[in-house]
């Protein structure tokens, strides 16, 4: 489905609702909806996003489902969310103030729906919603009440630091090495 620019731009500012339920194994964390995936409704959407393919490869997912899909991830223990809910063209569109206000309402979201996992997509927006300038990709020391915080890297085809089979491996790790319940 294609876009006009004009389509495009309606788009900023909207929000996409999570994909969530209570219990998750894995809450996937985005850093806010890309123009495309707002005016379609769904995460991770832009052609060239390698979200779904990488859960897919990773195992998470028995095949690889389109974004139009997204509500039967709770079936496999898997929800979507974003640290900043509005659309935008670009995340460094984002203020630091969005960022760490985003990161306060995704605690609260945590911690009324209790994942086992939370993977935020994104170191970059990790560090400044969460204050940790030292984080990085893979399990973090933190806590979000009993949830366990993972970095993946951002699945965006503008991340040209993890191509597909890279990406893939990361999401493999987690699905691989974190357990079903932190600790556990």
């Amino acid at each position: 489905m294609g876009f006009t620019r004009a389509e495009l731009a309606a788009a900023a500012d909207r929000v996409i609702p999570d994909v969530i339920a209570p219990g998750l194994r894995v809450l996937f964390c985005g850093i806010n909806p890309g123009l495309y995936s707002a005016a379609t409704g769904h995460h991770f959407a832009r052609p060239g996003n390698r979200f779904w393919p990488a859960l897919h490869g990773a195992g998470f997912t028995p095949r690889l489902l389109a974004p139009a899909e997204q509500d039967e991830l709770p079936g496999y223990g898997l929800g979507i969310t974003n640290i900043v809910p509005r659309a935008s063209a670009r995340a460094d569109e984002l203020s630091p103030a969005e960022l760490t206000a985003g990161g306060a309402a995704l605690t609260a979201k945590v911690a009324e729906f209790r994942p086992a996992w939370l993977a935020v997509l994104g170191i970059g927006a990790y560090r400044a919603a969460f204050a940790r300038p030292g984080a990085t990709v893979g399990p973090q020391p933190d806590r979000l009440g009993g949830t366990g915080i993972w970095i993946l890297p951002n699945p965006s085809g503008l991340n040209a630091s993890y191509q597909l089979p890279r990406l893939t491996a990361e999401f493999t790790r987690l699905r691989t090495e974190a357990p079903p319940t932190p600790g556990a």
